[in-house]
């Protein structure tokens, strides 16, 4: 078919504007290797969004050797010619990009992967990593002076992450705000469970080993994933509210438990929905685990995670970040209060919903406790610094600023914020100035002195 000039005329002009588009797009540059989070500059990495992650992990408690297999559905955010993944000390021996082996280098925790062809924006990719070793745990001031992330136990591994100890058992972009979904395939000796977050798919045993398959539909942060493994006595149903619960309890801790882990995982999974807004997961539940070295529990998504039998105080700390911490998840790790200061604040309510004692005399006795000159007055809880940003004033002086605020707002409009917030940034990520946004909106007042004094002023407020 021949064209008429005109026709030859408007295709060369559309040639040439299409020539113009593709020499405008910018040219592919490597990712970024880290968020810039101001705590951790090299979690997480820039230039794509990881989506979900396919985790086939093979345990031995004798070598405490792990062999994986990590699979990172993702999308560009900018033409890619490089990204990094982070992981720390466990070897890589072989990585694919959509399906074909690619060239990578490491550098320390990052591992610089290039594809063989760039990787253009808005496109989806898939990256496998085969890899393996013995997990370090880390160690230092951050949590409490514990180790934490993937630690032996007798039988088997306690495996509790934030706030950086995900990349030290799978590959990741690790940091709480790339959130993605999860599949998490577990071999481990036959007689060992092993339990993660979400929903239990299948078990079954072939030959030595158990195969466990667990998913996790709902988006979640790095830190909160777990593949803990031992000898654990399992029940399982529902809460009265009708939230499934998987509860695992290490049998040397079952005679000394002193707490009904089960019947009150239950009834605080069901109260907080009614305070905070629907249960935002599939399921519920607990992990206990004989691990006296940790000296800490952590809010897993879906299964909290005790290093040893703990207080009902505790396992409603724990489920109340459920809501506060893994549906809404940090932007940057500096906001750590909206974490814990929500999280010990629900502790007071929950006092407060056993006729016990009041919210309000909760604050007055910590507030009361604490002298002026001490130095829990002198952490800045809103920017509380890296190697103390599970300071006690983070938890007790953030439970403090909600009390303030509720006394404040009355609590028709503190009652309404809760639910408000934890719906607003369902499954996504907020910071301390998006909760003032809100707390303004709701109640009409101008609420910026108050967070300035509670927040980021050194000293002892007054009252």
């Amino acid at each position: 078919m021949r064209l008429s000039r005109s026709a030859r005329l408007g295709a060369t002009v559309t040639a040439v504007a299409s020539f113009c588009v593709i020499a405008a797009a910018p040219a592919p540059k490597p990712g970024a290797p880290g968020t810039g989070d101001s705590y951790f500059p090299l979690l997480g990495n820039g230039g794509y969004d990881a989506r979900h992650y396919t985790l086939d992990v093979a345990y031995d408690p004798d070598t405490d050797r792990l062999d994986g297999r990590t699979t990172i559905s993702a999308r560009a955010t900018q033409n890619l010619s490089s990204f990094d993944l982070d992981l720390q000390k466990l070897e890589v021996t072989q990585v694919e990009v959509d399906g074909r082996r690619a060239q990578f280098t490491r550098d320390g925790d990052e591992i610089r992967i290039t594809p063989r062809q760039s990787l253009h924006k808005n496109r989806d990719f898939t990256v496998a990593v085969t890899y393996g070793g013995v997990p370090e745990p880390l160690s230092g001031p951050i949590v409490f002076g514990s180790d934490y992330g993937w630690m032996k136990t007798p039988d088997g591994v306690f495996v509790a992450c934030e706030p950086n100890a995900a990349s030290t058992w799978f590959p990741s972009s690790d940091h709480p705000s790339d959130k993605a979904t999860y599949d998490i395939r577990i071999k481990a000796p036959k007689g060992l469970t092993a339990v993660s977050n979400g929903r239990l798919v299948s078990t079954y045993d072939k030959g030595g080993s158990t195969y466990t398959h667990w998913r996790e539909k709902k988006p979640m942060a790095t830190y909160l994933a777990t593949a803990t493994i031992g000898k654990f006595d399992v029940r399982t149903g529902t809460t009265p509210g009708g939230t499934p619960i998987y509860v695992a309890i290490d049998p040397v801790l079952s005679n000394s438990n002193n707490v009904d882990v089960y019947g009150v995982t239950a009834e605080a999974t069901d109260y907080w929905s009614e305070v905070f807004g629907p249960y935002p997961f599939e399921e519920t539940g607990a992990i206990v685990d004989d691990m006296p070295q940790a000296g800490f529990s952590l809010e897993v998504q879906t299964k909290p995670v005790y290093s040893a039998v703990r207080n009902e105080t505790t396992i409603v700390h724990e489920l109340a970040h459920q809501w506060f911490g893994d549906s809404v998840s940090v932007a940057h790790w500096k906001d750590i209060w909206l974490n814990e200061g929500f999280a010990t604040y629900s502790q007071w309510l929950w006092a407060e919903h056993k006729g016990t004692r009041s919210a309000h005399d909760s604050f007055i006795a910590g507030y009361d406790a604490r002298p002026a000159d001490s130095a829990f007055w002198q952490t800045v809880v809103g920017d509380p610094q890296r190697d103390t940003m599970f300071a006690s004033a983070v938890y007790q002086r953030g439970a403090m600023t909600l009390q303030v605020l509720r006394e404040r707002i009355g609590d028709t409009a503190f009652f309404k914020l809760l639910p408000a917030w934890t719906k607003l940034h369902r499954y996504g990520n907020a910071n301390t100035a998006d909760f003032i946004r809100l707390a303004e909106k709701i109640s009409g007042q101008q609420l910026d002195g108050l967070f300035a004094t509670w927040l980021f002023t050194k000293g002892k407020p007054a009252l």
